[in-house]
C-alpha cells in the first residue's frame, strides 16, 4: 500500500531535515545506519523533497520515485569509487542528498545553488553530468571498459528509466555491452511515465512483463531464491525458474538476447530486497538488468493522480499541489491551438512530438485529430526521418522537439531534409535560454547549428500574433523545410489579429526610421531593443527599430540600407553570438563591401548556468544599458 504525505504549508526557509537525514554527511552514513532506520531515512528524504519543491520546483515525481532505489544503491555500493550513472539525471536529487547536500536541497534550481541535473563539477560523486535521455548504457559502458583496461575492480551502475529503452543510444549500447565487459550493472527503472505516459512496442513489452498474471507468480518464486542466495546451485536454480517462465511467455526476451542475464521485475520500493539483490549482482561476473517496478510520485498523493504535471513544475501548494495558472497563453499553447486549427482546414497536415504532447502542447491536436498526430518517444533522430517520409507522400508535417532536443537530429536536417528540399517544418519550442533547467537545456544554439544549411527557412517572432502568422505561413511553404524557434512560456501577452496574414519569405519588418543608430531585436529580444531605443533617443540619436522576422534568409536590402545610412547598428538575440543571428548580418555585410560597426548583445561562448532570466541577462550583459554602453562609444 502506498503511504502518502500530506502537509498544509512551506516556509521561504529552508526545509528542516529530519534526524537521519541530517546525519547523512556522505554515503558511508549511510552504511551505518541500522537496517530498520532506511525506511524512516526514506521517508524523511520524501518529506524534504515535497516541501523543499514547493519553493523551488523541480522534478517532483521522478525522484520521489527512486527515493529506496538510491538508498538501496548507496546502502550497497561506495562512490565515489564505484559509479553510478543516472539517465537524464533530473531524478539525481536523492543521490544528491545521500552525498552531502541535503542541507542545501532548499536551492535545487536557483541561482548559485543545486543543479537540478548531476554535474560532475558540482560533486565527486556525480559520475557523470547529463540532461538528455539515451546517455547512460553508453556512458557507463564507457567507464566499465576504462576500468577493465586499467584492471580496477570497481562497480559501474547504470540507471535508466523504461522511456530511455526508446532511444536510439540506449539500443546501441545494448548491443555492445557483452561484447565489451563482464561487469556491468543496468537498473530499468519502470514506471510507465517518462514526462507524459510511454508509447511504442518497448513501452508494451515492458507493460507485459508488469502485468501479466503468470509471469507475476512466477517472478514472486524467483525473486525468493535471490533473496535466499545459497551458493552457485540456487542462483542456477533461481534463473533457470525464471528463464523459463519468461521464455513460456516471451519466446524473445529482449535483454537476454543482448546478451545479458535478467532479473525481475522486482518491487522497487522494497528496500531490503533491493539491498539483497545489490548484493548479490554484485558478485556477479556478467553484464546484468534488474527490472525494478517504481511508482512515480510515491507518497505524494498528488503527484500520484497528475504524473505528467509533477514530472516537472514550478512552485506548488504542498497541502494539494496546486499551481498558479496564467491566464496568458504560452507560445506552446498557441503553437498547439494553431497547428489544430491548420490541420482542420489542411487534411494533409500531420503533427510529431518526440514524447513531449504536453510539453509541446500537441496534446490539443492529439485529441481533437488523433488519426494524424504521432508520438515516436524519446527518438528524435527517428521523428525526424518518419517527418521525411511523410513529406515525401505529400504531407505537411509539422515537427515538434524543443531547440535543445532538436541538436539530436541534426544529421537528417542536413542529409534528409535540407538535400532533397522535403517540406518538414522544424518547431523549435526553448528556443533561447530555459532558465532554471541550465545549460543542459538552454536552446541557444539552433540558429548556429541551422543558418548555414542550404535551403532552410528560419524565422522567430517578435510577439504572438507574428508566431501565428509564421505558423501559417510555414503550413503554406512547400519548396523545402522551414523551422521557427519560439521561447517557453509567453513573448509579450499580445493579442492576435482573427485572419492571420502569410509573410514574404525574407522580409524584415521597419518599425521605426533613423539615420543614427539601427538596433535589430530579433524575436523575443525585439522588447530590449524597443528599450534601448528609448534610452538613445532621450540622448538626441535618431534610432531605427527591425524587426528581422527572418534568420535566413535575411532581408538583404534592408540591412545594407541602413549599414549605408547608420552610424553603427546593434543587433539582440537570444543565441549565443558565435555563429548566431548577428554574426550572419556581419558576414553579409562584409561580402556586400559595407563595413559599418556591428555591436551585438547575446550570449557568450559558454555554457551558461541556471538562474532566473533576468538574473542571467544582468550578469552577461544582455540588458538595454549595456546595449546603451557599446553604442555610445561610437559617437565619442
Amino acid at each position: 500500500m502506498t503511504t502518502t504525505t500530506t502537509m498544509t504549508s512551506a516556509s521561504s526557509e529552508p526545509a528542516a531535515l529530519g534526524p537521519l537525514l541530517q546525519s547523512i554527511k556522505s554515503p558511508r552514513d549511510v552504511k551505518q545506519l541500522a537496517d530498520e532506520d532506511l525506511p524512516k531515512l526514506a521517508a524523511e528524504i520524501r518529506h524534504s523533497l515535497i516541501t523543499s519543491l514547493s519553493k523551488t520546483g523541480g522534478h517532483l515525481g521522478p525522484n520521489l520515485g527512486v527515493v529506496e532505489l538510491t538508498v538501496a544503491l548507496h546502502r550497497v555500493f561506495s562512490t565515489p569509487e564505484d559509479k553510478f550513472v543516472f539517465d537524464v539525471a533530473h531524478q539525481g536529487y536523492v543521490h544528491k542528498m545521500l552525498t552531502g547536500r541535503a542541507d542545501r536541497i532548499h536551492t535545487i534550481r536557483t541561482f548559485k545553488g543545486l543543479n537540478g541535473f548531476l554535474l560532475r563539477s558540482e560533486s565527486e560523486h556525480d559520475a557523470y553530468g547529463a540532461g538528455h535521455a539515451g546517455t547512460a548504457l553508453s556512458a557507463a559502458l564507457g567507464m566499465a571498459a576504462a576500468r577493465d583496461l586499467a584492471g580496477g575492480s570497481n562497480h559501474v551502475i547504470a540507471v535508466a528509466g523504461d522511456a530511455a529503452f526508446t532511444c536510439g543510444p540506449t539500443l546501441e549500447a545494448l548491443n555492445n555491452i557483452a561484447e565489451t565487459t563482464r561487469k556491468f550493472i543496468v537498473v530499468l527503472n519502470d514506471n510507465e511515465w517518462s514526462i507524459d505516459k510511454n508509447v511504442g512496442a518497448i513501452a508494451r513489452y515492458f507493460n507485459a512483463l508488469q502485468t501479466h498474471h503468470t509471469f507475476a507468480s512466477v517472478r514472486a518464486k524467483a525473486a525468493e531464491f535471490v533473496e535466499k542466495i545459497a551458493g552457485k546451485a540456487a542462483r542456477t536454480l533461481a534463473h533457470k525458474v525464471e528463464e523459463g517462465a519468461k521464455n513460456l511467455l516471451f519466446p524473445n526476451v529482449l535483454f537476454e538476447k543482448f546478451g545479458l542475464r535478467y532479473y525481475g521485475p522486482i518491487d522497487g520500493h522494497d528496500l531490503p530486497l533491493l539491498i539483497r539483490t545489490f548484493e548479490h549482482l554484485k558478485t556477479l561476473h556478467e553484464p546484468v538488468v534488474l527490472h525494478i517496478i517504481t511508482e512515480k510520485g510515491r507518497g505524494y498523493q498528488p503527484a500520484l493522480d497528475n504524473p505528467g504535471k509533477f514530472h516537472g513544475l514550478g512552485t506548488y501548494q504542498i497541502n494539494d499541489g496546486s499551481t498558479d495558472v496564467s491566464a496568458t497563453p504560452t507560445c506552446s499553447d498557441i503553437f498547439g491551438r494553431t497547428v489544430t486549427n491548420l490541420a482542420k482546414q489542411d487534411p494533409k497536415i500531420v503533427a510529431i512530438t518526440a514524447a513531449m504532447p504536453g510539453g509541446t502542447k500537441l496534446d490539443v491536436f492529439k485529441n481533437e485529430l488523433p488519426d494524424r498526430y504521432f508520438d515516436v518517444g524519446i527518438a528524435e533522430e527517428h521523428a525526424a526521418l518518419f517527418a521525411c517520409g511523410l513529406a515525401t507522400q505529400g504531407f505537411s508535417p509539422f515537427l515538434a522537439i524543443y531547440s535543445t532536443f532538436m541538436q539530436r537530429a541534426y544529421d537528417m536536417i542536413i542529409h534528409d531534409m535540407a538535400l532533397q528540399g522535403l517540406p518538414v517544418r522544424l518547431c523549435m519550442d526553448r528556443g533561447g535560454l530555459s532558465g532554471d533547467d541550465g545549460p543542459t537545456h538552454h536552446g541557444l544554439f539552433d540558429i548556429g547549428f541551422l543558418r548555414h544549411i542550404p535551403g532552410i527557412i528560419h524565422m522567430q517572432p517578435k510577439d504572438e500574433d507574428e508566431f501565428v502568422d509564421m505558423l501559417h505561413t510555414m503550413a503554406a511553404y512547400h519548396a523545402g523545410p522551414s523551422a521557427i524557434r519560439y521561447p517557453r512560456g509567453a513573448i509579450r501577452g499580445t493579442p492576435m489579429k482573427a485572419t492571420p496574414a502569410l509573410l514574404e519569405i525574407g522580409k524584415a519588418e521597419i518599425v521605426a526610421d533613423g539615420t543614427d543608430v539601427a538596433l535589430v531585436g530579433l524575436g523575443t529580444m525585439f522588447e530590449m531593443a524597443e528599450r534601448t531605443k528609448f534610452l538613445l533617443e532621450a540622448k538626441g540619436l535618431s534610432v531605427a527599430l527591425i524587426n528581422p522576422r527572418f534568420i535566413k534568409p535575411l532581408d538583404a536590402a534592408v540591412f545594407e540600407q541602413y549599414a549605408r545610412k547608420c552610424r553603427v547598428i546593434c543587433t539582440f538575440e537570444d543565441h549565443v553570438l558565435l555563429n548566431g543571428f548577428g554574426a550572419g548580418i556581419i558576414e553579409h555585410l562584409h561580402s556586400a563591401g559595407l563595413h559599418t560597426p556591428i555591436e551585438r548583445i547575446g550570449w557568450p561562448d559558454k555554457f551558461i548556468e541556471h538562474g532566473k532570466p533576468d538574473t542571467l541577462r544582468e550578469i552577461h550583459g544582455l540588458t538595454p544599458e549595456a546595449a546603451v554602453v557599446k553604442i555610445l562609444a561610437h559617437f565619442s
